[in-house]
């Protein structure tokens, strides 16, 4: 499978690479990216996500485990650009581990949240990635994030999956 010779990926090539969809697909636009080191992108924030209905009423704020997993799905865009590989149906990216997660500074309506993810490390199936989310140049979150690629038809599952 060939690797986009582009260093940004819109939408659309987004969801060439990630089986997500609305309301759970949380990248918006790669802008830019290096092949087994890094990559940028942006989620834009905006007051219509469903889970402000809920998080909270009053006070709107992007819950941390969706800003985690918005990390962690530019971290498998990543990889899977790294790779050259597009996934199938057969194709699953389970967390393995998340280690020092901090949240720094609440994400609301009308952020762009900015995640900057590096591969630290590819060993026998499992990539640890560093992980930072920023608004305006705040980190509001940091994380280093550990994932692995399986087959749907593979029964070594992680555990707890």
């Amino acid at each position: 499978m060939n690797t986009p010779v582009s260093k940004t990926l819109d939408i659309n090539l987004i969801k060439q690479y990630l089986p997500h969809r609305y309301p759970l697909l949380l990248v918006d636009r790669v802008l830019n990216w290096e092949s087994g080191k890094s990559i940028t992108a942006i989620k834009n924030v905006t007051a219509n996500e469903e889970f402000f209905n809920g998080h909270f009423p009053h006070k709107p704020v992007m819950p941390g485990v969706l800003m985690i997993e918005a990390l962690a799905q530019t971290a498998a865009l990543l990889s899977f650009l790294t790779m050259g590989l597009k996934p199938d149906d057969n194709s699953v990216v389970y967390f393995v581990g998340i280690d020092g997660a901090r949240f720094k500074r609440p994400v609301e309506p009308g952020d762009q949240l900015k995640m900057d993810v590096q591969i630290l490390r590819n060993a026998r199936g499992i990539w640890k990635y560093s992980a930072v989310g920023t608004v305006d140049g705040q980190v509001a979150l940091e994380a280093e994030l550990m994932c692995t690629m399986r087959t749907i038809n593979d029964t070594a599952q992680p555990a707890g999956q």
